[in-house]
């Protein structure tokens, strides 16, 4: 079935939700013009849709294999990635000291939206290597940039993050995985770690592993931790990959989906002659590894848009194909399922919490160029609103993509139609990078006490000076409430309430975007039925998406003691 981008909504959000124009106007991203601006979104579409989307089925079906050579991924892939360095699409975000076009972050955003819309598996691979890009350009020394940005930044070369070892997933501090100094000032590295996305491929000429791992004499915990970049092939003298590095893919894993992914086991220096470069200062690997996983926590927020795009478009095309019963009260005559109110609903409800996501992942993403530009208050409000975005953008993502296959009905549960791969697709983005209780954990322990609670008050107070529609303030006046009580309880209960509040506030801050691009639209020139379904998708989501969130308010302020009133062994009486 075929895709398309999402070009006229992304635009509408980045002029009225990001307000690009303001960044524009900043010397830093000058270049962010209209003109320039449009010809990146057109030209991603075209692309995506030309290359990338067409392999989609094909990575679902035959996916990423495991040879004695290394990975070895389906036909057609290395040449769409080929395509993809060529034509420059990895360079958008990249500073321009870095190789890179110095275009705002979000832009780049889009562009990742638009390339995992067509095939969320593949677009992992530049997802990762934007995190790469990032953690080298904040913590690298000026050598390693100069060595290794330049190739990242189009792609040529291609970065992986590795955490994740077989004792130490959600603990970091667990890692094992050593760090040895050499006589050089290198470091020999030894260990495995799993669930390492693109960790081999045979599309890139190099692939670049920043890697957490332990130095002699290193403190227990997350303290001992340092960063350290391994490249699967080192520099010669030339800056070119030369000998291989003593990294090993072990295996890959058999998933649900992500079949276009390979998810590596790698195992470091078994011959003893794996050579690592120390990444910033030693027991500094928390500080450089959250910075790409903060980075990778909007891509990943952001991939729960990219398949909840592409559910939906599958799902509305075959509701308005699918002939099947007449309609209630209207005739004898079959009609398109699209005319059955509960397939409206479906279709309804899967275009707004897409769209509706889209604008809290692209909030947080604009937060990230207005931090970078100074900005401290952006910094805060970024701080908050990622957890929000990852797990929030993440839980739609399973919903739409659920949502498309009931559409569907019985066929959408055959793989032959190929909507069931979004499910499949979607179910890990809740868990890698973080899982969505983490986040929660995370807003609640972290993010809520920043500034004795004025980051989340003052997030608060923008939305009620600005929510014009009652359900909508009576769901931001109870995250108020929640907060308050929640500023003050004890660990336990401000865990157990977590996610609900979690949900609650997310909803408040897409219901408040939602809000605002329908005033928009009611008055914005431009295409009638695009911005007659911008208005109708906003109303149904403040009508009836809200209320369901100011629902959760009971969980949020119920005590933890309630989850602990069963014995762990009572569990499975």
């Amino acid at each position: 079935m075929p895709f398309a981008a999402a070009t006229a909504d992304q635009r509408f959000v980045l002029d009225h939700v990001v307000e690009l124009g303001q960044l524009a106007a900043t010397e830093r991203f000058a270049a962010a013009s209209p003109d320039v601006i449009d010809a990146v979104l057109d030209g991603i579409g075209q692309f995506a849709e030309g290359e990338w989307a067409p392999l989609s089925r094909l990575g679902d079906t035959v996916g990423a294999k495991w040879t004695a050579d290394g990975v070895v991924m389906p036909a057609g892939f290395a040449d769409a990635y080929r395509a993809y360095v060529e034509g420059g699409w990895g360079t958008i975000g990249v500073p321009e000291a870095f190789g890179g076009q110095g275009l705002p972050f979000v832009v780049q955003t889009a562009v990742l939206e638009t390339l995992g819309a067509a095939n969320m598996g593949f677009a992992l691979c530049p997802t990762l290597t934007v995190g790469a890009i990032e953690a080298l350009g904040h913590h690298g020394s000026p050598e390693q940039q100069a060595a290794y940005l330049p190739h990242l930044a189009t792609g040529a070369w291609t970065g992986t993050m590795n955490l994740t070892e077989p004792q130490a997933g959600s603990d970091v501090g667990a890692v094992r995985t050593k760090a040895e100094p050499r006589a050089d000032g290198k470091w020999s590295i030894t260990g495995q770690k799993i669930y390492i996305s693109f960790g081999d491929h045979d599309m890139a000429e190099n692939i670049v592993h920043l890697v957490l791992a332990r130095t002699p004499d290193a403190p227990p915990g997350t303290k001992g931790l340092s960063l350290f970049l391994v490249p699967k092939y080192r520099l010669d003298a030339e800056g070119r990959p030369g000998e291989p590095n003593d990294v090993r893919v072990v295996s890959i894993e058999h998933k649900l989906g992500l079949h276009a992914s390979p998810t590596c086991v790698l195992s470091f220096g078994d011959n003893g002659d794996c050579v690592g470069e120390l990444i910033g200062p030693e027991l500094g690997g928390m500080r450089g590894m959250f910075t790409m996983m903060n980075n990778a926590r909007l891509n990943v927020g952001l991939q729960g848009v990219q398949v909840a795009e592409r559910a939906t478009q599958h799902a509305v095309a075959y509701a308005r194909e699918r002939v099947q019963s007449a309609r209630a009260g209207a005739g004898r005559e079959p009609v398109a399922i699209i005319e059955h109110p509960d397939v409206r609903r479906m279709l309804m409800r899967m275009k707004a919490q897409t769209q509706a996501a889209r604008a809290l992942v692209y909030l947080a993403a604009g937060q990230v160029d207005r931090a970078t530009l100074g900005d401290a208050e952006a910094q805060k409000r970024l701080d908050l609103l990622t957890p929000l975005a990852k797990a929030h953008g993440t839980d739609i993502g399973c919903e739409v993509s659920s949502l498309a296959i009931q559409v569907h009905g019985g066929m959408g549960y055959v793989e032959e139609t190929g909507v069931a791969q979004f499910f499949r697709d979607a179910r890990i983005t809740p868990i890698y990078e973080g899982t969505n209780g983490i986040q929660a954990a995370d807003l609640v322990g972290r993010k809520l006490s920043m500034d004795n609670g004025g980051v989340v008050a003052r997030l608060i107070a923008d939305m009620r000076a600005d929510a014009r529609d009652g359900g909508l303030n009576a769901l931001i006046d109870a995250c108020y409430a929640v907060a308050q009580r929640l500023l003050t309880a004890d660990v336990d209960d401000r865990l157990a309430a977590s996610y609900p509040f979690l949900t609650m506030l997310s909803v408040a801050v897409c219901g408040w975007l939602m809000e605002k691009q329908a005033r928009v639209a009611a008055s914005a020139a431009g295409d009638p039925e695009f911005l007659a379904m911008k208005r109708a998708v906003a109303d149904f989501y403040v009508a009836q998406i809200v209320p369901e969130a100011l629902g959760l308010k009971a969980s949020a302020m119920a005590p933890a003691a309630q989850l602990y009133a069963l014995a762990p062994a009572a569990f499975a009486a």
